[in-house]
């Protein structure tokens, strides 16, 4: 068509008009080709709170309070910037040259610059050119841009990239970093004078900002407060009431209430970004109060750094991110809740809730704790002495040392070591054999992030446990996260299915609810008032690290005690150090009710109320009782046997001492030897078996002997030496079920010595093998073989 409108004009104004299209199409290509200017300035790393709370920020790496663009500009100083830099914003295409032709007369007329023309998409443009020089050819520039610019970006998004970007005094640069840098808060809380008074600083942020010609900058903002009441944009009230108000002060320090959180969002790739966080400003706040107050009475202990972290269970979001104490001479800075630490005794409920979950033993089975020697390891309670046997849920609420052992042991270390990887502890990376039977003391390190993280799933899996049981077998398991409205979703290993059965992390939780614990009485009423929450302490080897995590339905409050350096300290215990703290945190966050029982997921059977095993036909007395399901499997309880007695029953008998029509047969709860010696000296309720009726041959099955040290055959043992060289003694140990009763101790066949009641025996064997004997009065004998190393 338009070649056919071309045919009927002449040849030479068809060329001239060709020639114009072409030029015009160049200009148009050209005009196009010039990138659309963005500014690319690096911006401070800034934390927020999801209602708009700063909680702290870094400096840019370019030495300027510069925050992240925000798109969101605030309708009062939107208004106000641009009543008094561009009054014609939403009207011009990047140009006014009304604007430029009235300040050229009003600077010709004045014989000096009085008045700028530039719109705000020039100042913009004069902003992403970093400052070239104001001459004329460099406005042409300027307006070229400035086209552009507008052609390729909306009113606001120009706007904003100003806004963001204008100079505001100092090294404050943009909005968003002035309003917290003069005032303290958000650009959105600020009043019309406030707005005003920061809308007047880009023109000229060398010659007035807060602190400097503040009567310039007065009758500035007045000035701007006038036109926006004779324009409408406030009423006489505000006009009056804004006027009255007083002009910023020198800039305030930003806040860093989450400094050890910020930093590790920056490690997360999040440097120069906004991080909306889920942190709770107010409960942050309170907790560092807290933490202040208890750094004072720790710090006189020589212990210097501390952690506090709570989540949200439903959401499984950090609410408290406290990642160190305040100071700079102790290793403040670092993070100690994503540090590694010994974890103590920390990851016993983890084993109890296995062995729950694997059908491996019921809440209240009774579990050795006596002197225990296996191979080489010798594990010692926390508190020294034994209890002989103690039911499991109780060797958890009092963190005995000797029963977890024993429990790993049974367990085994490798398929704990596997349940914890699935749990999502992250620094177990060793292998099973390296760790051994100390993975259940503080062999493995773990993160306090990781801790939390596992204790809120769990109490996770609980809460949801009537609406998710038809997927049960969905993953409730996942890291924590830190950023509002993310999810969070971690290694593909969390994302298999539910660890651990309802049943069995409820029982746990009960366990951990108990808080009598008899060795440790200091504070302990001030503990056992609080809100019900199950919680559990751990204190690493050298009192290094103390730990105090506890949950309820809602939250979970994780807290590390000790010293970042890795120094110990004496009384640096977790129930010393990190529980005080941990109750004080549980007090300023709403109380919750327990847990509901998940009883579809358990059985209510009858239980020997001596031995907590599954009642056999036996058992006196028995209580019917809930256990997990996978609790049918245990064996029945071992300990109530059959004992055969004379008529009077005060002895027991055999077929061979006396008719089996003359016998009386009775129930009896008996444990072994080791056990009764410590169980009956610490249960008074404990009824020992009857001795055996005079003639009477109780035969090879019914030794009343067992050693306490050492523990097993052809044990290798070590005897130091003294300062002299000479070689010191070793203690050897054994238990007798009949009081009063004496043992003869023979060494290599040779008679060393005798003893009554308590049976230990100081002995010095030389180097290498040895057999020893043990008789006592009625003819029992037990012999075991040992070897003497000098080092």
């Amino acid at each position: 068509m338009i070649r056919s409108f071309l045919t009927f004009i002449p040849d030479k104004t068809n060329r001239e008009l060709s020639s114009v299209l072409l030029i015009i199409s160049l200009i148009i290509i050209a005009f196009f080709s010039i990138k659309r200017p963005v500014i690319d300035d690096p911006a401070c790393t800034v934390m927020i709170s999801e209602d708009g709370s700063l909680l702290a920020a870094t400096i840019a790496s370019d030495e300027q309070y510069r925050f992240p663009v925000s798109q969101d500009v605030p309708d009062k100083f939107a208004r106000s910037v641009i009543e008094f830099e561009d009054r014609y914003f939403y009207n011009h295409p990047g140009i006014n040259p009304f604007s430029i032709i009235r300040a050229a007369l009003n600077n010709i007329k004045a014989r000096r610059i009085v008045q700028g023309g530039s719109t705000i998409t020039m100042q913009t443009v004069r902003l992403y050119r970093k400052g070239k020089s104001r001459t004329f050819f460099e406005k042409i520039i300027e307006a070229v841009l400035a086209l552009r610019l507008e052609l390729g970006s909306t009113k606001s998004e120009i706007l904003s990239m100003y806004v963001s970007n204008a100079p505001f005094g100092g090294n404050v640069v943009g909005l968003d970093a002035a309003a917290w840098r003069y005032y303290g808060r958000s650009a959105h809380e600020l009043s019309w004078a406030e707005s005003a008074a920061l809308a007047v600083l880009p023109n000229s942020p060398g010659l007035i900002f807060p602190g400097k010609n503040p009567d310039m900058l007065r009758e500035k903002r007045d000035r701007l407060l006038k036109r926006l009441y004779e324009k409408n944009h406030i009423d006489s009230i505000t006009y009056k009431l804004a006027l009255l108000e007083p002009l910023p002060g020198k800039p305030k320090p930003l806040p860093q209430v989450a400094p050890h959180l910020l930093f590790r969002s920056i490690a997360d790739g999040k440097k120069g970004e906004e991080i909306v966080t889920s942190l709770n400003p107010v409960l942050q706040e309170r907790a560092l109060d807290i933490m202040e107050r208890h750094h004072h009475r720790l710090a006189g202990n020589q212990i210097h750094n501390a952690a506090i972290l709570v989540l949200d269970v439903e959401t499984n979001k950090a609410l408290v991110y406290i990642g160190n104490t305040p100071g700079e001479h102790h290793g403040n800075y670092v993070d100690i809740i994503t540090a590694p630490r010994s974890t103590g005794s920390i990851l016993k409920p983890f084993l109890y809730a296995s062995m729950l979950h694997d059908g491996m033993l019921l809440p209240n089975t009774l579990v050795p704790d006596i002197p225990t020697q296996i191979g080489g390891y010798m594990p010692k309670n926390f508190h020294p002495g034994h209890d002989g046997a103690v039911s499991a849920s109780r060797a958890i609420s009092r963190s005995l040392n000797v029963p977890a052992v024993r429990m790993l042991q049974q367990y085994g270390v490798e398929r704990f070591h596997y349940m914890l990887g699935k749990l999502g502890l992250t620094n177990v990376t060793r292998s099973p054999e390296n760790y051994g039977l100390s993975l259940i003391l503080g062999g493995a390190e773990a993160t306090l992030y990781d801790l939390a993280g596992v204790y809120a799933a769990m109490a996770r899996t609980l809460n949801n446990y009537r609406t998710n049981q038809s997927r049960y077998n969905q993953n409730n398991y996942r890291p924590p996260d830190y950023v509002a409205g993310s999810n969070a979703t971690g290694n593909d290993v969390l994302l298999d299915h539910s660890v651990l059965d309802a049943s069995a992390i409820y029982f746990c939780f009960e366990a951990m609810k108990k808080v009598a614990r008899p060795d440790e009485l200091a504070g302990w009423q001030y503990f056992a008032s609080s809100r019900s929450v199950a919680w559990k302490t751990g204190t690493s080897f050298g009192h290094r690290d103390a730990w105090a995590i506890g949950l309820n339905p809602k939250h979970v409050v994780a807290v590390w005690v000790g010293n970042a350096s890795g120094e110990g300290r004496p009384n640096l215990t977790g129930v010393s150090a990190a529980a005080p703290i941990l109750f004080d945190v549980f007090a300023i966050l709403p109380p919750a009710p327990w847990f509901e029982k998940p009883i579809d997921d358990m059985a209510y059977v009858p239980v020997c109320r001596q031995s907590g095993h599954r009642a056999s036909n036996i058992c006196t007395p028995k209580d019917t009782t809930w256990i997990p399901v996978k609790g049918l499997e245990t064996k029945a309880c071992p300990y109530h046997k059959l004992v055969h007695l004379n008529s009077k029953k005060t002895h027991r008998v055999t077929d061979k001492c006396i008719n089996i029509n003359e016998m009386a047969v009775k129930p009896w709860f008996v444990l072994p030897p080791a056990m009764e010696w410590f169980y009956r000296n610490k249960n008074p309720f404990y009824n020992p078996l009857p001795p055996y009726m005079a003639g009477c041959n109780p035969g090879k099955d019914s030794n009343p002997m067992a050693l306490l040290y050492p523990r097993i055959e052809k044990a290798i043992i070590h005897i130091p030496r003294d300062l002299d060289g000479d070689t010191t003694e070793a203690i050897f140990e054994v238990a007798h079920r009949n009081d009063n009763t004496t043992i003869y101790w023979h060494l290599n066949d040779k008679y060393v010595g005798s003893t009554r009641s308590f049976h230990k025996m100081s002995l010095q064997p030389e180097e290498g093998n040895h057999t020893l004997t043990l008789v006592d009065e009625k003819g029992n004998m037990l012999e075991t073989n040992f070897r003497i190393i000098g080092k």
